[in-house]
């Protein structure tokens, strides 16, 4: 994917990056007659994500002409080109600003990538001569994190069960010496974690918690905690069959998880790191629980089920209470948790609730600063109303059709304790469509972001 800094003796070729105001400037003021009719014989227009190989006279590709965006995310433009250009090593010569060295190697790295588990691909991605100024260690590390997240979103279900995420959890505790547990089965009942088993139960494949500790426990501790429905049928409100299919990606926010904890693992930053995965399938049997059905969770409150689809909320309740009972000085998970937050939002952009300002404010900061958004929404108090029960502690959805996000929020707000800071992140998890350097399909989102907030936190 990348060639090493020190390489010597590779003929490279230069990409050279334009916007469109640049390139206009370009033709006129500097680019040679061949490049000038190159470019007008082959009808090049000066749009965003345009490019042009123009060759040498020995019919070689002599250099790249790239169009990029005029505003800040034109690295994904520069980027995307790892999808685009034929085999051979590049290097940006031109029109990368200083501030994007490191986006721009990235957005190569993320736009090499292709799921291959069951489909074998013949595509042979271009390399890239990294800029002497970047750390390619972590360069490598983002990208094959991101990469690992991908491709457990991408996984249908029947080869990612909680079994299969646990081995996953496993390995990556293995791989950077942290502890690995789970409980299992009936063991979640002896050891009160009643909603995460309720939940799971209908499956043969048995439902569980999953943890990985890692770090000095003196340490700025850190709790992550990550939705694990490895497929979501709905239940007996079951879905209909269009809202079914891409329910594989429901596990979505156990891989955000598991992928902020080894982005953090493999910087050593100095952190006390909990992980907790509740991992379920969500399915119909004789012993699924129901509607109407009144729920134990680990922290004693009674929960009136109002509908089995709303199965994330349930285990994350459980898996969110045990992690403050470590009383972590930081609190997050992730869980694609509501359509709600997508209408809101839209597909790329993950929603995010926070009991402190302070944080809140903090992290859109460190979105900013690495082109990796993320919108803040409210934990609106008056809408507790809505999930009001008569019959229980609280209901699992709200009694009006508004707001489902915030509402689905301000449940789990229940057993989060009031003195640990929390962020909540309800997440689409895929790209919906191709983007450059985004492909179709599983997506990490919002990462970058929070590693980039954590990594300062632990510095400062």
């Amino acid at each position: 994917m990348y060639i090493n800094n020190n390489t010597t003796n590779i003929d490279l070729v230069p990409i050279n990056c334009f916007t469109v105001s640049s390139y206009a400037a370009y033709i006129e003021a500097e680019a040679d007659d061949f490049t000038k009719e190159w470019l007008l014989n082959n009808d090049f227009k000066a749009k965003s994500g345009s490019y042009c190989k123009v060759p040498t006279k020995e019919g070689k590709i002599g250099e790249v002409i790239s169009i990029v965006s005029d505003d800040d995310n034109c690295f994904w433009d520069a980027g995307a080109l790892a999808s685009k250009l034929p085999q051979a090593n590049y290097e940006f010569r031109r029109g990368v600003k200083a501030e994007h060295e490191f986006l721009t190697a990235l957005a190569w790295g993320l736009a090499s990538y292709k799921f291959t588990a069951f489909k074998k691909s013949s595509v042979n991605f271009p390399s890239l001569k990294l800029h002497e100024s970047i750390d390619s260690n972590s360069l490598k590390e983002f990208v094959n994190t991101i990469y690992q997240v991908r491709n457990l979103i991408n996984l249908p279900a029947n080869a990612l069960g909680p079994e299969n995420i646990a081995q996953e959890v496993a390995a990556v505790a293995q791989l950077y010496k942290a502890s690995f547990k789970q409980t299992i089965g009936a063991d979640l009942l002896a050891q009160n974690f009643p909603a995460i088993h309720t939940v799971g139960r209908a499956s043969v494949r048995e439902p569980r918690l999953i943890e990985l500790a890692w770090g000095p426990d003196d340490g700025f501790k850190l709790a992550l905690v990550g939705k694990g429905v490895c497929f979501d049928s709905g239940g007996l409100d079951i879905k209909p069959a269009a809202g079914m299919r891409d329910m594989k990606k429901d596990m979505g926010g156990a891989a955000h998880a598991l992928g902020l904890a080894r982005m953090i693992m493999a910087h050593n930053l100095p952190i006390s790191l909990r992980l907790y995965i509740p991992a379920v399938d969500n399915v119909i049997a004789g012993n699924a629980y129901m509607p109407g059905d009144i729920l134990e969770t680990r922290a004693g409150i009674t929960v009136e089920n109002d509908n089995t689809d709303a199965e994330g909320r349930l285990i994350l309740s459980d898996a969110l209470y045990l992690a403050c009972e470590a009383k972590p000085d930081l609190l997050i998970d992730f869980a694609t948790l509501t359509g709600a937050a997508r209408v809101g939002l839209g597909p790329d952009i993950p929603a995010m609730f926070s009991n402190s300002k302070e944080v809140a404010d903090a992290v859109i900061s460190s979105s900013e600063k690495v082109h990796d958004p993320v919108w803040p929404m409210p934990l609106f108090p008056a809408y507790n109303k809505f999930i009001e029960s008569k019959l229980a502690d609280v209901r699992s959805c709200g009694s009006c059709c508004y707001g489902g996000a915030i509402t689905a929020a301000l449940f789990l707000q229940k057993f989060v304790a009031k003195d640990v800071s929390w962020l909540h992140f309800d997440i689409m998890a895929a790209n919906t469509r191709d983007l450059p350097g985004r492909p179709e399909g599983g997506e990490a989102m919002g990462l970058r972001s929070l590693f980039n907030y954590i990594q300062g936190l632990v510095a400062s």
